[in-house]
């Protein structure tokens, strides 16, 4: 079957992102994401190994970065991974992989609200989560193009506190480049684990991808908007990752609540932690609001092909923008920022997150070189760190993320031989 024009009835998207807004989303996803909540957890299990953790996921987040890449300029289509699996693999496997990103990323998005109440009123944390989802919500509803401006406005202000947090860091006193003893004490199962909670961070450019019918000149923009993203956000990560082991070393940043503020406290500049922490805000508000406007987008998609309710599948006549699928992401997101907490989501969401780069990377590796196919050695390595990178996470995070993809496949099974015993 295939599905690359919406339903008649459904509307088309309009098409008004370049390359520097499709950056910017990504940007704001990926910085938003990583680098105030995965530090932390990843010096937990990698040791002095966080920098080659940080390595290897950029490693595997870059051949899925390509992958993706490729399949997005040759289906410019709303979904992802979601339509790639199924026009390359088959429906079953894109089905699996929009039922991985939504599921997986609903529960991103809540941590990431999570967050935003964790640094603005830890006190009412999920009282704050619940507000900043129906306010990014509306901001959604309105649409992209207000959706790409604020996030604009948000990673400039992220990247400007980073920056402050850097440069004082490697110039303190309390600066110690010893402690960057690299793998000293590091183990392969933690960079292994460490890896797969940092690649979370990068996971941001799926964003880019989820927004197919959206960009302007799509064959060039989101091959080009993706690497760039990708880049600049490993260039932080690298910088942040460097400024605090020296100031906190490994011991220190893996017991830290609050690793930034802590390394700008330990630095001597007291005056910079109340920054920071709005830093923080802003960034998960950022990731917030890129998460969503990917997660409603794969949710349109899936609805089109009426594997979720094709009631989800309308675009606002006005607004140009999926406005029921957002409408029922944002009650979902609502939920659960309502009712959970932040560790067991970033945990749930980083199997899911794997399991959809996967099929990204097992779908480009059946492109034709006519079809601007990258190196086969791109999706092998992409699509073998990921299922490494996926399994090394946690016990629990495994049985959980596995549960719930054989879920997603049963019901997919059982929808299937319902509707081939209506057609016989």
């Amino acid at each position: 079957m295939n599905m690359g024009s919406a339903p008649t009835g459904t509307g088309e998207m309009k098409r008004r992102m370049g390359v520097g807004d499709a950056v910017v989303i990504g940007l704001g996803s990926m910085i938003g994401a990583g680098i105030f909540a995965a530090l932390g957890p990843a010096a937990g299990a990698a040791g002095s190994g966080l920098l080659l953790a940080l390595a290897l996921a950029a490693v595997v987040a870059y051949c899925n970065a390509t992958s993706s890449a490729q399949l997005a300029a040759l289906y410019p289509q709303s979904g992802g991974t979601y339509v790639y699996g199924r026009e390359r693999l088959g429906d079953f496997w894109g089905y699996l992989a929009g039922w991985a990103f939504v599921v997986g990323k609903t529960a991103s998005c809540a941590a990431m609200a999570l967050t935003v109440g964790s640094y603005v009123w830890p006190g009412q944390a999920h009282a704050v989560a619940v507000a900043a989802v129906v306010a990014l919500t509306a901001v959604n509803y309105a649409g992209v193009q207000k959706s790409a401006l604020l996030t604009r406005v948000i990673v400039a202000v992220v990247l400007a506190v980073l920056a402050a947090l850097v440069v004082i860091a490697l110039t303190s006193a309390g600066a110690d480049t010893a402690r960057l003893d690299i793998g000293s004490d590091a183990t392969v199962g933690g960079v292994l684990q460490a890896a797969g909670l940092l690649f979370f961070a990068f996971a941001g450019y799926a964003r880019i991808a989820t927004l197919g019918e959206e960009v302007r000149d799509p064959v060039r923009t989101i091959p080009r908007a993706i690497p760039i993203a990708l880049g600049i956000t490993l260039a932080v990560y690298a910088l942040v990752g460097v400024a605090v082991l020296t100031v906190l070393g490994p011991g220190g940043l893996a017991s830290a609540t609050a690793p930034l503020s802590d390394a700008a406290r330990t630095a001597g500049a007291g005056w910079l932690v109340p920054i920071v922490r709005m830093g923080g805000a802003v960034a998960a508000l950022g990731s917030l609001l890129a998460l969503i406007l990917g997660v409603s987008r794969t949710t349109l998609a899936m609805a089109r092909d009426r594997h979720l309710p094709h009631a989800l599948a309308t675009v606002h006549p006005r607004f140009g923008v999926p406005h029921r699928a957002e409408l029922a992401v944002g009650a979902v997101v609502a939920l659960l920022a309502a009712t959970t907490d932040v560790r067991g989501t970033i945990g749930f969401s980083s199997f899911g997150v794997l399991a959809y780069y996967a099929i990204a990377n097992a779908s480009a590796f059946t492109l034709t070189k006519e079809e601007g196919r990258p190196s086969r050695l791109v999706p092998v390595i992409g699509l073998t760190g990921c299922a490494t990178l996926a399994f090394a996470l946690p016990a629990s995070t495994v049985i959980s993320g596995a549960t719930v993809l054989i879920l997603g496949a049963t019901v997919y099974g059982l929808r299937k031989a319902r509707n081939n015993r209506v057609s016989h």
